[in-house]
């Protein structure tokens, strides 16, 4: 198991690094700018151990082979320091750039998923893959990268000076060494486990708390507050246990590397003592050494840490990785047309199709409708209305059979094009934040003005939006919050008439509206879907009555087709529907 993970881990990291290749100036400029910030620094411990040889005793003092000395150890200092900023500018826009393309990719890769991966994941657990898990990619990268790489090229430096100035008390740093980093590999092994359960753990609890906040009015109409409060804990304390636990060995890196670096400390301190003693080193010397063995040991802690962030980023760039390595849509052939001038014949044609292999759905549909036909779909709930939008979408692909539209196989069509055939309006209602003006035209962002307003006076909608504060330039809450069900199903159903889509698509789309308001709607429907194959899914069945062919579905088959006339005739499936839903209710 460890060495998978370890694998994984290592194949994560090249990921990672592959982010960071598109900013290779950067980089470099990082790497020359540490590389000179390191020497500068590496420098300043000799200048003072030959400033203090010239301290000759007391009251004794070479000041003019001194000041020349303290002369080029401030200039280093400040050439050091400004090295360093250079070298944090540089790793901070390779970061930013990095975590900005990455989550870019995010982005991109979810508009390109099939429906059935979106449908099948928890929307809170993809906005903590986006936000939090990015943003702790981002703290490892800004975090690890430049502490790294500076660590190392001064353990390297350190150790170069330390040879030169006494080769035997370097062995001593050398042969103590792979204490520390014995010690940081096996807290890292661990750490990397529970951050990943930490990052899983935070998907689950954003997720549960977005459904949460989403869902209030319900919470609160189904007496749920206590039982969101205990499950809301539940995953909260399985956070906390993970977390006190990714922290807890986090935690123990630095003591434990400092501890050994102590140990380090102190025997450059003891036999640098001897070697003064002896004469092999002098006092200026062993001044320098023990700088160098600061300057040594302490990458070993700042390393430590880095290691820390690493884990936690690795386990959450792993996480955003798996999105991004989801199956997209099948890709469109090369031959694939565009769908120009639709004349509205739409057929399906044996089709079968199933969400789950061992749960089939539709099975052996034949479906025709010609140009300018108004099909109704009834049925109980479960029956596979909405799924056969979903086919004619081509938001899914059938298993066996064909879907055709002016007799071109859907799959050898554009799915842009294909899709641009088709306004729809949904029951549930999608506004984004912006104003009303911007949601009707989501459609056409170009559309002039006139355009807009004679959409919404089309859908009944004007009357309302004149009345809100600031009537068309009304910001919009997201997911329209400060507008009702009815006015944001008149908005969507405005944004469809502004398209003038050659088809149409309605899945309950007056279910929120009044039964006034829903008249004039549905007259507007009639004039708009003159001469537009339509596909209307509806339950309440007053409102396909005049629909050209109703076809009657149960268990994913059509029972019965026909007109409203004869469908009641036949007095079978439909007739106990509609009648159903007229008869008087009994005591």
């Amino acid at each position: 198991m460890k060495k998978r993970t370890d694998g994984q881990g290592a194949k994560t990291m090249r990921r990672i690094l592959s982010l960071l290749a598109p900013q290779r100036a950067h980089l470099a400029a990082a790497v020359l700018a540490a590389l000179a910030n390191v020497g500068l620094s590496l420098a300043t411990p000799v200048l003072i151990g030959r400033a203090i040889d010239h301290i000759l005793g007391p009251g004794a003092v070479d000041f003019d082979g001194m000041l020349p000395v303290l002369a080029a150890l401030v200039g280093a200092v400040l050439a050091s320091a400004l090295f360093g900023w250079l070298m944090t500018l540089c790793t901070n826009t390779v970061t930013y750039r990095a975590v900005r393309d990455l989550r870019r990719a995010l982005f991109g890769k979810i508009s390109t998923l099939p429906l059935a991966a979106i449908d099948g994941a928890a929307r809170g657990d993809f906005m903590s893959r986006m936000t939090n898990d990015v943003d702790q990619v981002s703290n490892g990268l800004l975090q690890g990268f430049s502490q790294l790489f500076t660590g190392v090229v001064t353990i390297l430096g350190t150790l170069i000076f330390m040879f030169s100035l006494d080769p035997f008390i370097a062995l001593v740093v050398v042969v103590l060494t792979p204490l520390s980093l014995f010690v940081a590999s096996f807290i890292a092994g661990r750490i990397h486990a529970m951050f990943t359960r930490q990052a899983e753990v935070q998907g689950r609890l954003t997720g549960f708390a977005a459904e949460m906040v989403a869902s209030q009015k319900v919470v609160k109409a189904f007496g749920y507050e206590q039982r969101a409060e205990a499950r809301f804990d539940e995953i909260n304390k399985e956070l906390y246990h993970y977390g006190v636990r990714a922290q807890f060995y986090s935690a123990l890196t630095n003591p434990c590397t400092r501890f050994v670096n102590g140990v380090v400390y102190a025997a450059v301190g003891l036999t640098g003592a001897l070697s003064v003693i002896s004469g092999r080193l002098s006092v200026g010397g062993l001044s320098g050494f023990l700088s160098y063995a600061n300057q040594y040991t302490k990458p070993f802690n700042e390393i430590s840490g880095v290691v820390a962030e690493f884990q936690a980023a690795l386990a959450s760039a792993a996480r955003v990785f798996r999105v991004l390595d989801e199956a997209s849509e099948p890709p469109e052939d090369a031959q694939a047309k565009v769908i120009r001038d639709c004349r509205g014949m739409v057929e399906l044609e044996h089709v079968d199709f199933s969400y789950r292999p061992d749960a089939p759905l539709i099975q052996d549909l034949n479906v025709r409708a010609a140009p300018g036909q108004h099909i109704a779909l009834v049925g109980p709930t479960g029956c596979g209305k909405t799924t056969i939008i979903n086919l004619l979408m081509r938001f899914y692909d059938v298993d066996s059979g064909l879907v055709r539209v002016d007799g071109s196989d859907v799959r050898g069509l554009t799915r842009d094009s294909l899709r641009g055939c088709y306004g729809m309006v949904l029951q549930d209602t999608w506004l984004f934040s912006g104003t009303v003006r911007e949601n009707i035209a989501y459609g056409r962002p170009d559309a002039p003005e006139e355009e807009i307003v004679a959409a919404a006076k089309a859908a009944h909608a004007h009357s309302f939006i004149k009345r809100l504060p600031q009537g068309y330039d009304t910001p919009v809450a997201e997911n329209g919050g400060n507008l009702s069900q009815g006015q944001r199903q008149l908005l969507c159903i405005a944004r469809i008439m502004l398209t003038d889509p050659p088809m149409l698509i309605l899945d309950e789309a007056t279910s929120s509206i009044d039964t006034r308001t829903e008249v004039k709607i549905q007259r507007a429907f009639d004039e708009m879907m003159a001469g537009r194959t339509s596909f209307v899914v509806a339950h309440r069945l007053s409102t396909i009555r005049r629909a050209d062919c109703i076809l009657v579905m149960k268990a994913g088959r059509i029972v019965e087709k026909g007109t409203h006339e004869e469908l009641l005739s036949q007095n079978g499936f439909y007739a106990q529907l509609y009648n159903s839903q007229f008869a008087p209710s009994e005591e």
